[in-house]
């Protein structure tokens, strides 16, 4: 499952409305937000939530509060008092480092806890069992780190997660943002150092195939729409979409529309499976025949007899080659994403330059 975040550090807004409604549509069915956040002011969080509950409620999204000892007292509840928290419309909250565990074992009994995984030790699991916490409503989340450098190294998250999966908990982390950005510092939320400044789309799909995440959440409170469209194109199709442009509008109808990989996957190219019956009658001459970089799209020409026709992504630089002509490229943002095309994968190409945003 992929969420994203909604912060209350101002005013309950009609942008705010539209932009849950807008992820909700994409796909998108969890929200996070917090309750203890230093810069911000914790006499409007009440009136705030209350928005937000509503409207979480409508949309049948899932929620993630995350807390303090005191955060709770701001909106007039009580970690001592779990049923007026259910009661409340509340249906999870996230643990601050120093909550007292055989209040969160209680709590696990009404709502959804959710852990610090990266804090979590063996002796506060058993620590746990003691309190008899009911497990099946536990969780450990991931923090995201707003400070550049401090981020989580791969190896320790994945070693972490090894241990945390042989617990049986479900596991959450955070991907960056790529359009409104947390303040103060605006460098991106992410859980590991390594996805700072990546698409999100890519970051949210390493979390969930090669750390073990189950869940995972956009940090930051904006995403591009050029971006939720490629969570979207995910969702409702398993498409991965890239960015590109062509050399040549010439080309555009070669290029832009929905493809599909070769089921036995090439080491160095992505074969788009149907482009040469498609092209095989087209007059297509000797052109362009550059180096091919990571990312190049590529039509094989006339010189290359049956294979004419066939359109490529390039995964690693390959020489020029007289039969290859290069017709367009990849944006540079979605570079990464080559690795997630496997046998069968559906993949679309849009063209950058329709793309309101900003991406290029």
């Amino acid at each position: 499952m992929i969420g994203f975040s909604v912060f209350l550090n101002d005013d309950w807004s009609k942008e705010k409305e539209n932009y849950i409604h807008q992820m909700a549509d994409s796909g998108f069915e969890g929200v996070f937000t917090s309750l203890h956040i230093p810069e911000d002011d914790p006499s409007k969080y009440s009136d705030r939530l209350k928005n937000l509950l509503k409207l979480i409620k409508t949309r049948n999204l899932k929620l993630m509060i995350d807390i303090s000892n005191d955060a709770l007292k701001n909106i007039g509840l009580s970690l001592s008092n779990p049923k007026a928290i259910f009661e409340s419309g509340i249906t999870g909250l996230r643990m601050d480092d120093g909550i007292d565990l055989e209040v969160i074992a209680n709590l696990s009994h009404w709502i959804t806890v959710g852990l610090n995984a990266s804090t979590l030790t063996e002796e506060d699991y058993e620590k746990l069992v003691e309190y008899n916490a009911d497990f099946s409503n536990m969780e450990a989340w991931h923090n995201y780190y707003p400070r550049p450098n401090t981020g989580l190294d791969e190896k320790w998250f994945y070693e972490k997660n090894v241990w945390l999966k042989s617990k049986h908990f479900k596991l959450s982390a955070f991907a960056p943002g790529d359009d409104r950005l947390r303040f103060p510092l605006y460098e991106t939320l992410p859980t590991l150092e390594i996805h700072r400044y990546q698409n999100p789309f890519y970051a949210s799909l390493s979390l969930l195939r090669d750390f073990m995440i189950d869940d995972v959440y956009i940090g930051d409170p904006g995403l591009l729409n050029a971006t939720r469209y490629q969570f979207k194109g995910y969702f409702h199709g398993r498409t991965i979409l890239f960015h590109a442009i062509t050399i040549d509008h010439k080309w555009d109808s070669y290029v832009y529309k929905d493809h599909r990989n070769r089921l036995d996957v090439s080491k160095d190219v992505i074969r788009s499976e149907q482009s040469r019956m498609l092209h095989k009658n087209d007059d297509i001459t000797s052109e362009n025949t550059v180096r091919r970089k990571r990312g190049s799209i590529t039509i094989d020409n006339n010189l290359y007899k049956r294979y004419k026709g066939e359109i490529q992504i390039v995964k690693r630089e390959l020489s020029p080659d007289a039969k290859v002509n290069v017709i367009g490229q990849i944006l540079d943002y979605d570079l990464p994403l080559l690795d997630f095309v496997k046998d069968g994968t559906k993949f679309k190409l849009a063209d950058i330059r329709e793309v309101q945003d900003g991406l290029g």
